[in-house]
């Protein structure tokens, strides 16, 4: 038996339930790490394997979620030691009765750019626990609980890269649809099945009766099998267990095999019991065969854009023909590029084309550089464009999503190169209808060249959708009938192969007066012909224009709706003034930002020099409480709308927090008020480990200018009200992740009022409700990082 024959065997497949639910009740002790029990209780862990599988589970997992260095790196062992002899305890258990799994969890940081972990340390560190588990005998590898979708990424490649195991990817999500950074299941489908998962789905944070929405987008974007492992519903913040029975969870998990859904088991909260009743309930229904139907899509971590109706892709993060482009590229200015895309996306641009060849910079390490500081300020998805197999490999292995590779063309010398690199890393590629012998005169030989260029990307085993074909506009000043080759072309691959097209507008009138019009008549001619994905500088309105007509005319646009939201207050001219000339020039991007935009922006450069500018005219605290704090305050209500996600707000305090520096900076040099809005202690409580939450609240705190005291994780009670105490803070800070340690919050509450303290509490976590926070004597209870600056701003708002 192995995990490939039971995918395809359409048979329901029963994993294990929850571990650490079973050692605690074991008697494993608040607090203390999981992954030691190999070594220090065997027995248990065969005692809890074979519960499950005398319950009817299929494969189990090793108990080997933090078996990684990071996680026992005060533990005095070695991940080797602990991963050999947690697969084996879980080997000697299955006994030919069923699959281990090596289950392999989050490291505990967060990467970058959100974060400051380097991805390919990352890699590293989960290729440790890879290496481990092979030489263990593992038979398949979980990559489970991720919130990061390139997290999931590097553990993805670790995978790949140092086994053979087929390995199933399961992301955890919140109610509101998205991971705690943001990501969609769409986009975790998109990326996980490019990048060879055999096996996508959810487990954790949520129960069973949360799934079917999640389900639907799932099985909407994705061909792969649906693992769902999710938690007995909701924990009672007493530690008393959780809010969905053995027979709800087994009935209602089951019925979405109705749905699709192959692969069931539990998380947090579930037991031998919860896995014994759904064994009996799938016995009684058959995963239903659902028609899948994913369409041509490319995403980043947070936003997938479908190529269902013409998507423009912006041209201007090229340094050919751009002077500017490529002086900021010789200094390494991440930032214009920055100006670059924001402008872009802003003028309507759904992909962005990313290319810093020159000869005289190192092209690989521009652009990662590049694609980490893009991908950090915007969600559109990008283009990565280079003639260099090196660069193109460094740039999707740190690209976060589906991304386009450009590009390939006839010869197969060059697409032999390319090809395997967008298969390894589930990319789309766009493919040049150019050979040997350049680019054909006939539109007929140019279709000839793109149908080899599809059977070559399909033989690599990249899906037909997933390959766009450029039929390469000449210019038609010099080639009269380039133009009407280039649209016969673009009509046959469209209708005889059934693929989506690129094409560079531009090129058309070069050499030509009035070259606005000639670009914006050939890209609407382009479009009716079946271009679908034009390369051009979405900040020429007339080129946008004509997107936006064209999507109006064809019924694309229903109820005219994108078009009167950007054109409902515009004044239109169509007049042409011959002695000013008809070529349109780009919208200038280099023009400085507000330090309010730069910061909503998330852009730290232009934020500081902003500010510096600012200094010369306003007083420091003027700036900050009038420009600096409602920047931040209009990126949180974006964050509590939707509209933006973690990342973009932790980018937009980085930017706040250059700002401030600079104010300090200026401030030390005279007697001047210090921006001190005023001191909060925070900690994890005595017995959780989890800080990734309360580290996040750190950020936005002390770039909403408050002074920070963290304490760390795993904090003794006495230790928090000595700190209060000490610091003289109105405010105090808690965070717990684990049902097990809300008791210790509880502790910490009650030590801090015997001591007499007049602080005030604000408590958060997953595990926590409004209710129980007041329960436990929290004055105040945070539902996320945003909400714990708008509680700051009400207590030093009365303590002044």
């Amino acid at each position: 038996m192995d995990l490939n024959k039971l995918l395809t065997s359409g048979q329901p497949i029963l994993l294990d339930g929850a571990m650490g639910t079973m050692l605690q009740a074991k008697g494993l002790p608040t607090g203390a790490t999981p992954e030691l029990v190999a070594l220090e209780h065997p027995q248990w862990l065969l005692d809890i394997h074979t519960a499950y599988l005398d319950a009817g589970s299929q494969i189990v997992y090793a108990n080997t979620f933090g078996a990684n260095r990071e996680k026992l790196a005060h533990c005095g062992v070695t991940v080797e030691e602990v991963v050999q002899v947690a697969v084996s305890l879980a080997k000697q258990a299955a006994q030919g009765r069923g699959l281990v799994a090596l289950d392999i969890g989050p490291i505990g940081q967060l990467l970058q750019p959100t974060g400051t972990l380097e991805f390919e340390e990352a890699v590293d560190i989960f290729a440790q626990v890879v290496r481990a588990g092979v030489a263990a005998g593992a038979d398949l590898a979980v990559i489970e609980t991720m919130t990061d979708l390139q997290e999931a990424r590097a553990a993805l490649l670790a995978v790949k890269e140092n086994s053979s195991l087929p390995v199933m990817v399961t992301m955890t999500y919140e109610a509101t649809g998205r991971t705690f950074l943001g990501c969609s299941p769409a986009c975790a489908a998109l990326t996980l099945e490019g990048m060879g998962a055999d096996a996508i789905g959810i487990n954790c944070s949520l129960g069973p009766r949360e799934m079917p929405p999640l389900v639907e987008e799932l099985i909407a974007w994705t061909n792969l099998p649906i693992v769902l492992k999710p938690n007995a519903g909701l924990p009672h913040p007493d530690g008393s267990g959780y809010d969905i029975t053995p027979e709800e969870f087994a009935q209602s998990l089951a019925s979405l095999a109705q749905m699709g859904v192959q692969v069931f088991g539990g998380c947090c909260g579930t037991t031998p019991e919860y896995i014994r009743l759904l064994r009996e309930a799938l016995s009684q229904t058959q995963v239903r065969q659902v028609p899948r139907h994913v369409p041509p899509a490319v995403c980043s971590a947070t936003k997938v854009v479908p190529i269902d109706r013409v998507r423009v892709i912006g041209e201007r993060i090229n340094p050919t023909g751009k002077k500017l482009m490529k002086e900021a590229l010789r200094r390494g200015d991440v930032d214009y590029m920055l100006g670059q895309a924001l402008a872009q996306v802003d003028a309507g641009a759904d992909i962005l084309d990313v290319n810093v060849g020159l000869p005289d910079i190192d092209e690989a390490e521009m652009m990662v550089a590049a694609v980490k500081a893009i991908q950090g300020v915007t969600d559109a998805p990008l283009q990565l464009d280079s003639t260099d197999p090196a660069v193109l490999e460094r740039a999707l292995r740190v690209y976060c999503g589906k991304a386009i590779v450009n590009s390939v063309n006839g010869e197969d010398a060059t697409s032999d190169k390319i090809l395997p690199l967008v298969k390894q890393y589930g990319a789309a590629v766009v493919g040049l209808t150019l050979d040997e012998e350049g680019i054909p005169q006939t539109a007929q030989k140019r279709v000839d060249i793109a149908r080899h260029i599809l059977d070559r990307a399909m033989s690599y085993g990249i899906p037909k959708q997933d390959v766009y074909i450029d039929c390469l506009t000449l210019t038609v000043s010099a080639e009269p009938t380039g133009a009407v080759q280039t649209l016969q072309a673009l009509r046959q691959v469209k209708e005889e192969l059934g693929l989506k097209t690129v094409l560079g507008v531009s090129n058309i009138s070069f050499g030509l007066p009035a070259r606005g019009l000639v670009n914006q008549n050939f890209l609407t001619m382009a479009m009716a012909a079946g271009l679908d994905l034009p390369i051009l500088n979405p900040n020429v309105d007339a080129m946008m224009a004509a997107v936006r007509c064209y999507h109006l005319l064809t019924t694309v646009d229903e109820n005219a709706a994108d078009f009167i939201a950007a054109y409902g207050n515009a004044t239109v001219s169509t007049s042409i003034t011959t002695t000013a000339g008809t070529s349109a020039s780009p919208t200038s991007t280099s023009g400085t930002r507000t330090l309010e935009e730069a910061v909503v922006a998330g852009l730290k450069a232009e934020a500081a020099a902003a500010t510096r500018s600012l200094l010369e005219q306003r007083e420091p605290m003027d700036i900050v409480n009038e420009m600096l704090i409602p920047a931040l305050d209009k990126v949180g209500a974006d964050f509590e709308q939707n509209r933006v996600f973690l990342p973009q707000l932790i980018q937009s305090a980085g930017a706040a927090q250059a700002a401030f520096d600079v104010i300090r900076q200026h401030m030390a040099t005279g007697d001047q008020e210090q921006v001190d809005r005023g001191t909060i202690v925070i900690a994890t409580v005595k017995g959780d480990i989890h800080d990734i939450g309360k580290n996040i609240v750190k950020v936005l705190l002390e770039n909403y200018g408050y002074t920070v005291v963290d304490l760390g994780r795993d904090v003794d009670p006495q230790k928090v009200v000595e700190a209060a105490q000490r610091h003289q803070a109105p405010l105090v800070g808690l965070s717990a992740l684990m049902t097990t340690t809300v008791k210790n919050m509880e502790e910490t509450i009650a030590q801090l009022r015997q001591a007499g303290l007049t602080c005030k509490v604000m408590v958060g976590g997953a595990v926590l409700t409004p209710e129980y926070a007041a329960q436990i004597g929290a004055d105040f209870y945070a539902k996320d990082a945003k909400d714990s600056v708008d509680i700051a701003k009400r207590v030093f708002s009365t303590a002044m």
